[in-house]
């Protein structure tokens, strides 16, 4: 198998779905067989507890540490293909912990060397923050997806990730790409979500997904299952909306290598021929 495709999932700005992606995304690969990691790089721990983490005595900080491999820390998910590299209270320290190591910007990408060899995918959910955790993330990851809510003051937040990104490519990552931008929280009955949808395709054209992620209660509600929203409710808005982008950026991942795309297996095919899949109700409301 070649090395795993590593997306840093990433927005400085807290709020943004960010977390919401990065689990909905990975479980939607995950439903299309693609062997999936989940690395939880936020101290706040929520894509954690969005797969119901169990508890464990090893976290991701452990082996930015050296003290395991992070072949070492994997859990299993509900989902087949999918695992989870969990978070720890112990993360919350690591920006002042970190700052006189060797090398800090590339102790995830060190850590990654136990199992890049194993996945297809490699989702890293980012800090909101653009410290030292989030430059470990962008210096070892081969391209960065960035959810964007659609407001005013997401898009001067937006400004600042590029900037960083290019100040990593330039001196730590120059392979590192941008995976795309995917609107999320997305209300069209708001005049001032169209209006930033217009100006983030305007400006970004081709490298803003097409699929937008609605505002969905069923969304909100998933996490607190410890689930994520394919196995909540995989008839909602809001996961329809996921599959829809995975199998997007599946589609554009394809065609780059050039590969048919009718060889791909489409997520949402795939997800509900499962019987293992739960099903929380039928409720299509938007927050």
């Amino acid at each position: 198998m070649p090395a795993a495709r590593i997306i840093a999932v990433a927005n400085q700005k807290g709020g943004v779905g960010k977390t919401t992606t990065a689990v909905n995304v990975a479980a939607c690969l995950a439903a299309s067989e693609r062997r999936t990691l989940l690395i939880d790089l936020d101290p706040q721990g929520n894509a954690s507890s969005a797969l119901g983490e169990v508890k464990t005595p090893h976290h991701v900080y452990s082996a930015l540490l050296g003290e395991c491999t992070l072949a070492e820390v994997v859990l299993g998910t509900d989902l087949e293909y999918l695992s989870l590299v969990p978070a720890g209270p112990d993360l919350v320290g690591a920006e002042i912990e970190l700052v006189n190591s060797e090398e800090r910007e590339r102790k995830l990408e060190l850590a990654l060397a136990s199992v890049v060899d194993r996945y297809e995918y490699i989702l890293i959910d980012c800090a909101p923050s653009l410290g030292i955790l989030t430059i470990n993330a962008l210096t070892a990851a081969d391209s960065i997806l960035v959810p964007l809510q659609c407001e005013y003051y997401a898009l001067e937040g937006l400004a600042r990730l590029l900037e960083t990104t290019e100040l990593v490519r330039g001196s730590l990552n120059p392979e590192l790409a941008l995976e795309g931008i995917v609107l999320t929280m997305v209300d069209l009955r708001n005049n001032l979500s169209r209006q930033v949808e217009a100006e983030v395709r305007e400006h970004f054209g081709e490298r803003v997904f097409q699929t937008r992620i609605p505002r969905n209660v069923r969304l909100s509600e998933a996490p607190s299952h410890g689930l994520p929203i394919l196995l909540y409710d995989i008839h909602s808005r809001g996961a329809v909306a996921y599959l829809q982008l995975t199998e997007e950026l599946l589609t554009a991942h394809a065609e780059s290598q050039g590969v048919s795309t009718s060889s791909q297996t489409a997520p949402a095919a795939s997800a509900t021929s499962g019987e293992s899949l739960r099903s929380g109700g039928n409720d299509e409301r938007t927050a």
